[in-house]
């Protein structure tokens, strides 16, 4: 059962024109939140999500069994950007069981495979599934 979040996101794109799903894409790109301190000061902690033609960086935590979400993604990349603050948006502050459950799928079900060419939705699908592996190692 897919959280509130994710069902209302789903729903959001799906509601949009094919155009109108790309705008928001880049709408979210513009959102991505900016990578602490703590990980710019130490780039070798996060993970390279190789599955993505730009290069993407991600972090994730697990504190008393809730998520958090880090990205670092150059702004020259808005689409992988868009990618990631959409995730984020979705993960970011849900619990360990949430996270895991969120459908392998979720990129295909908010409808930009219509939109972006099937090499950029492999990264999408790419960064959810370290997003899951990251979780499983942590908690």
């Amino acid at each position: 059962m897919p959280t509130e979040s994710v069902s209302t996101l789903i729903r959001d794109f799906n509601d949009l024109e094919i155009q109108d799903r790309l705008s928001l894409l880049l709408e979210f790109s513009e959102n991505l939140p900016e990578l602490p301190k703590r990980y710019q000061d130490h780039p070798d902690l996060l993970e390279r999500v190789e599955e993505c033609q730009s290069p993407i960086y991600l972090f994730v935590e697990v504190n008393e069994q809730k998520v958090n979400l880090f990205f670092s993604a150059p702004p020259e990349a808005p689409t992988t950007r868009g990618f990631a603050s959409i995730l984020h948006s979705v993960i970011d502050g849900l619990s360990v069981k949430e996270t895991l459950a969120v459908d392998d799928d979720f990129p295909a079900k908010i409808g930009l495979a219509d939109a972006v060419s099937p090499l950029r939705m492999r990264g999408m699908r790419g960064m959810l599934a370290r997003i899951k592996r990251q979780v499983s190692e942590k908690s």
